[in-house]
């Protein structure tokens, strides 16, 4: 284990489904909206339905990058210095200027696809940014002529921040990526460098998440790991690995169930 390994567990019987994470993250990290079969959504969720009515049992597991330990998309990373890469605090780093687009990290990561229509995946981990991001949100065109606003006068009507423009600084990424180039999570390391919380945990209403340094036998996501027992995912389906099976050893951990129950009245 490296000095420091900053890890995520999620505990799944606490999470209620609501998606603040996913909101959160776009709102701090600027993605985009799906499009041309990239999510852009760095914090995303699987939706599980199984059994048969009467007997059917709903389930959600929130995911993001997994900042794996043997991380596939940085070895196969072809640039050096690497694109992708690994920090001292065990992130799985991505600087832009760095990148060629050349996708192979999306290739090889085993929780991401090229096209996640075309593969009917899930989610994908990693998007990939064909287009200028945030074109409409840009654009001072009219939609319709003489009939309606363009996005740019919409947003500076509305008086609010647009979604290309919660502004950060970071050595190896932009607040908005650029196009030709990956993107993925990247546990909020703007905020983290600064003694903040990566935004989906802050954002939480159900405080499922926790983050910290797995190498800190006091951390909380230690003290968590030490008393529960501890689910990774496989893959981007949703799928678990299995007793013995290490993967790309992902430093994102489950714990508990999931449980979707009416309420009482």
């Amino acid at each position: 284990m490296a000095k420091k390994q900053l890890a995520m567990v999620i505990d799944l019987l606490k999470c209620t489904g609501c998606g603040a994470c996913a909101l959160a993250c776009k709102t701090e990290n600027n993605t985009q909206d799906k499009a041309n079969g990239q999510t852009f959504n760095w914090a995303d969720y699987v939706t599980k339905v199984e059994g048969q009515f009467p007997n059917v049992k709903y389930s959600i597991i929130p995911v993001l990058c997994n900042h794996c330990t043997d991380a596939p998309c940085v070895k196969v990373c072809p640039v050096k210095p690497k694109a992708m890469h690994k920090h001292e605090n065990g992130i799985t780093m991505h600087n832009q200027e760095r990148c060629i687009g050349c996708r192979l990290c999306q290739q090889n990561c085993p929780y991401s696809v090229e096209d996640v229509d075309k593969a009917k995946a899930a989610y994908s981990v990693i998007s990939y940014n064909d287009g200028e991001p945030h074109d409409f949100y840009r654009n001072e065109e009219e939609l319709i002529k003489g009939l309606t606003a363009s996005g740019a006068e919409m947003i500076k009507r509305a008086g609010d921040t647009p979604p290309h423009r919660t502004l950060y600084k970071h050595s190896d990424y932009a607040s908005v990526r650029r196009k030709n180039v990956v993107e993925k999570c990247i546990f909020c390391e703007h905020r983290v460098l600064q003694g903040e919380q990566p935004f989906c945990v802050v954002a939480c209403p159900a405080k499922a998440r926790t983050f910290g340094d797995l190498a800190d036998q006091n951390s909380e996501v230690s003290k968590l790991l030490q008393k529960y027992k501890a689910l990774q995912l496989k893959n981007n389906k949703g799928e678990f690995l299995k007793p013995g099976e290490k993967g790309t050893r992902p430093n994102v951990y489950y714990i508990r169930s999931y449980r979707a129950e009416a309420r009482k009245t």
